[in-house]
């Protein structure tokens, strides 16, 4: 009777577990497409890193980086005098890696964290925090924010190379006459206190000149009006070279110069395309403007110099393409060529007189015309984005919506583009003066008489060019 009982109950367990198992059976199979649904949408909705605009902004990172080193080094250090050619090479290579550390500690913080309209804040010290494994958006959280489909460390090392090369742009006014330690004083001080700040007001959302809609695409207000203004200040500053306007002050090695030119040309297409944040339609028109102005420009200030004074130099046209690659930048991102061919033009001819007549005019010595070119190149893409800017380029995430120039109806943006050349010079000219006086008052800027007649390479770094 037990034996029955219990054979009973085993076969109600069996069939009970069996029912159980096929229910759960049945489910799991009807749950499962769900699940993998989920799933899939989770992933597809999870951004991701585009590994081809990753690849050219990496690709654009180095080419800004060899733009300071070796080409800007060597477009300076074969203008200077023989005996102060590895002051010069020294003072790019210098900057190159003091920047390097500023912007890693404090420099990227301030440029491109959210903080105020002004000033970024320091989420971003020492690189705390910073992304590496995911999409970076600039401003996240702001309505104004900017996605990128790159990790936040490409986008941080980009923005050094800008970093980098501002300032030592700057050391071209003063060539032959500063001293290596208020170089490294100046040049630390001002990275942080003038180059970080105006980069966040023009490229981060939260950025008044960005607010106001004042276009910069890859840097005519941050980098070359901002170098330009502050050479001239530099040069006003420390006074002539002795035997300037009296002795013949002739370039040591042009061949040298050229190859810098020609670093500077190729440099420059990670500087403008790469700015485009991508390797997108928006990144192949700001290479094709930039080299339509580059060459209308090395055109533009041969030729003149050729009907002024008889000749066309290797300086000249080296000089002339420079001053198109400066005037094509901020404009880069929101024309076509044909707008860039004029730029081009007009840059070569006006950075021509600037460099030699009216600095002979006004009589002072910016030794390597770092205002003449950088300062009223800058000027001029600022001010002619305002004119040939369309707005088909500036309707996209990485600009406010609008803004067409005045060729294509638009009535405001010469007007913004001016006020944004007008804040830059101002502050960038008042904050050089009052950094250069405090480096002299501390430690002195320029070099002594001796030391400057017979050389800076061998007084100050104990070499020389053989």
């Amino acid at each position: 009777m037990l034996l029955t009982r219990l054979a009973a109950q085993t076969s109600a367990f069996a069939a009970a577990f069996t029912a159980a198992l096929a229910t759960g059976i049945a489910y799991a199979q009807d749950a499962a497409p769900a699940a993998a649904e989920a799933v899939a949408a989770a992933v597809a909705e999870t951004p991701k890193i585009d590994t081809g605009d990753t690849a050219w902004m990496l690709t654009s990172t180095a080419l800004v980086l060899m733009m300071t080193i070796p080409g800007l080094a060597l477009f300076y250090g074969g203008m200077v005098r023989k005996m102060n050619v590895l002051a010069t090479v020294m003072q790019s290579f210098a900057i190159c890696a003091l920047v390097s550390i500023i912007w890693m500690v404090v420099g990227y913080g301030i440029a491109f964290g959210n903080g105020g309209e002004y000033f970024g804040d320091l989420s971003r010290l020492f690189l705390d925090g910073i992304g590496w494994d995911k999409p970076f958006t600039l401003g996240e959280g702001l309505d104004a924010a900017v996605p990128f489909t790159i990790p936040e460390t490409v986008f941080m090392m980009f923005q050094m190379t800008f970093a980098i090369i501002t300032p030592a742009l700057i050391a071209g006014a003063f060539a032959d006459r500063m001293k290596f330690s208020a170089l490294l004083w100046f040049t630390g001080l001002w990275s942080i206190l003038v180059y970080s700040p105006i980069a966040h007001w023009v490229w981060h959302p939260n950025g008044f000149l960005f607010a106001l809609g004042v276009l910069d695409f890859a840097g005519g207000t941050v980098v070359h009006i901002n170098a330009g203004v502050a050479g001239l200040v530099a040069a006003l500053v420390l006074g002539k070279r002795q035997g300037y306007g009296k002795s013949a002050m002739p370039p040591h090695n042009l061949v040298l110069s050229l190859i810098g030119a020609s670093l500077l040309w190729v440099g420059w297409f990670g500087f403008n395309a790469g700015s485009a944040g991508g390797a997108g339609a928006r990144a192949g028109m700001a290479f094709a403007v930039t080299h339509i102005a580059t060459a209308a420009a090395a055109f533009g200030w041969m030729f003149t110099e050729w009907l002024v004074k008889g000749k066309p130099s290797v300086l000249g046209i080296i000089s002339g393409a420079v001053a198109g690659l400066v005037a094509i930048t901020p404009a880069s991102g929101y024309v076509f060529p044909g707008g860039a061919l004029v730029i081009g033009l007009v840059a070569g001819i006006v950075c021509f007189f600037a460099a030699t007549t009216v600095k002979n005019a006004l009589g002072y010595d910016d030794s390597l015309d770092a205002f003449g070119v950088h300062g009223i190149g800058g000027i001029i893409g600022a001010l002619l984005t305002g004119v040939f800017s369309v707005g088909v380029l500036t309707a996209t995430t990485a600009a406010p919506d609008g803004f067409p120039g005045l060729l294509y109806g638009g009535t405001g943006q010469l007007w913004l583009q001016v006020q944004g050349v007008l804040y830059t010079m101002v502050y960038t000219a008042i904050a050089t003066f009052i950094l250069l006086k405090l480096v002299d008052f501390t430690i002195g800027l320029r070099v002594d008489e001796a030391t400057e007649r017979d050389g800076l390479d061998l007084a100050l770094h104990g070499e020389s060019v053989q």
